[in-house]
């Protein structure tokens, strides 16, 4: 009942921030934009998308190696696409994470602490990175409005990391071997996806205020990381509207922008059906 409630919720939620989205930005003037976008610079936007998750599954690999679980490299992309279609597809039923935590809980006798601890320093990382870039770029005064918060940002940074860091040595003291590989790998992540950004505002026609696009598009990532709506539609382009607003960046290309990192998003999850209709078979590694 607490999950069909919670489901409801994310859903009215979704809906109710894209009816209030669309009510100020006409959907039409948007889905012109994205009519007019082009391909090929989309196709870009896709294969940096790609790349990002891929890594992002090596990372996780990594973590999963320093608690002494080893599975193929081919096993476990196959089971992050389908972990990424039940964040997206399913979110009223299991997740994601918790699916991936069910299935190597049920071929290792690691205790359930340890891998759930293991997804969250997985997603900890991600984020910890994605500030590390928003917080750079608020640093670099892409906009005057930033300025009151560059002494606040500027320390921040550090203490965040600091802290991250500790904990690990504190509670998972395993991972501190790999703390740099992994924080290599998580900003190898978040560029990728800079990078798809950028293909998608050039596929939109985008000429200018490039750092601010993308600032925006690094901090809906981060609200889009909390789990208030589904699968983050609504929270990312309610963030993208309220920074174009802060910013005065053309409302149409900032909405299309986040419809459209949607989508790709979407479109490869979606690619993790497969998995779902048949389970792929468990490859460990000695």
């Amino acid at each position: 009942m607490k999950k069909k409630v919670l489901l409801v919720f994310k859903f009215l939620l979704s809906a109710a921030l894209l009816y209030f989205i669309f009510k100020k930005i006409p959907f039409a003037d948007v889905k012109q934009t994205l009519v007019n976008a082009s391909w090929p610079y989309l196709g870009l936007a896709t294969v940096f998308f790609v790349v990002s998750k891929i890594i992002a599954a090596q990372r996780l690999q990594d973590y999963w190696k320093s608690i002494q679980i080893r599975l193929s490299n081919t096993y476990h992309l196959k089971l992050y696409l389908l972990g990424m279609f039940y964040n997206l597809f399913l979110p009223g039923g299991i997740g994601g994470d918790a699916f991936k935590g069910y299935v190597i809980k049920q071929q290792y006798e690691t205790p359930t602490k340890k891998i759930v601890g293991i997804l969250v320093l997985d997603r900890l990382s991600g984020l910890l990175l994605l500030t590390v870039f928003a917080g750079i770029l608020i640093l670099l005064a892409v906009h005057e409005s930033l300025d009151p918060f560059f002494w606040w940002v500027f320390l921040a940074l550090p203490l965040g990391t600091a802290l991250f860091y500790a904990g690990l040595k504190k509670w998972y003291p395993e991972t501190l071997q790999i703390f740099w590989s992994t924080s290599l790998k998580s900003a190898l992540v978040q560029l990728s996806q800079i990078l798809s950004a950028f293909f998608i505002l050039e596929a939109l026609g985008v000429k200018d205020a490039y750092g601010l696009y993308i600032l925006v598009f690094l901090l809906s990532s981060i609200v889009a990381v909390l789990p208030l709506t589904i699968g983050g539609v609504g929270s990312r382009e309610f963030t993208f509207l309220l920074g174009a607003q802060w910013f005065g960046l053309d409302y149409d290309k900032a909405i299309a922008m986040s419809l459209m990192f949607f989508i790709i998003t979407a479109l490869i999850s979606f690619l993790g059906i497969g998995y779902h209709l048949k389970k792929p078979g468990l490859v460990k590694l000695d």
